[in-house]
């Protein structure tokens, strides 16, 4: 169980380096990205992932991409003071995977995506990000256990 759990973070990891690159070369609205070789990876690093880990983080990428709209949406609702484009790059888009697990995915406690989050921007942002990322994340968490989660699932 705890190797899956790491295959699981070492794939947010991916994911959000992934999108990352994406942001970084205004490629997020790009239908055609191509997510068999991820932006950043080279195939000999690409060769040393498992396969679940390569294809959950295709997941979580996808989803992004899929969803992003209503997401940075949901991210400048929630970040009061701080507009979407002056999110440190690294922070969005570790948001971006949060909150499509949050609004999209039934698989994961809001607890535990928070965690991960919290985790992600201790390991790839500065140190101080984090309790940014955990107190949006925290706002959207009780928001969102307000809402009737049933109208999400029509």
């Amino acid at each position: 169980m705890g190797d899956r759990h790491f295959a699981k973070h070492e794939a947010r990891a991916l994911a959000v380096e992934t999108l990352y690159a994406l942001d970084f070369n205004d490629r997020l609205d790009d239908e055609n990205v191509d997510l068999t070789l991820l932006p950043g990876k080279t195939e000999a690093e690409m060769s040393g992932l498992s396969d679940e880990t390569v294809f959950y983080a295709r997941y979580l990428i996808r989803g992004v991409l899929d969803n992003r709209h209503r997401i940075d949406e949901t991210i400048s609702r929630y970040s009061i003071n701080r507009p979407l484009e002056k999110i440190n790059l690294v922070d969005r888009n570790i948001l971006r995977i949060s909150v499509f697990s949050m609004l999209y995915t039934r698989d994961l406690h809001p607890s535990i995506i928070i965690d991960e989050a919290v985790k992600l921007s201790q390991e790839l942002s500065t140190d101080v990000t984090y309790k940014f990322i955990n107190g949006l994340l925290d706002a959207l968490r009780k928001q969102e256990r307000n809402n009737d989660p049933a109208e999400e699932q029509a």
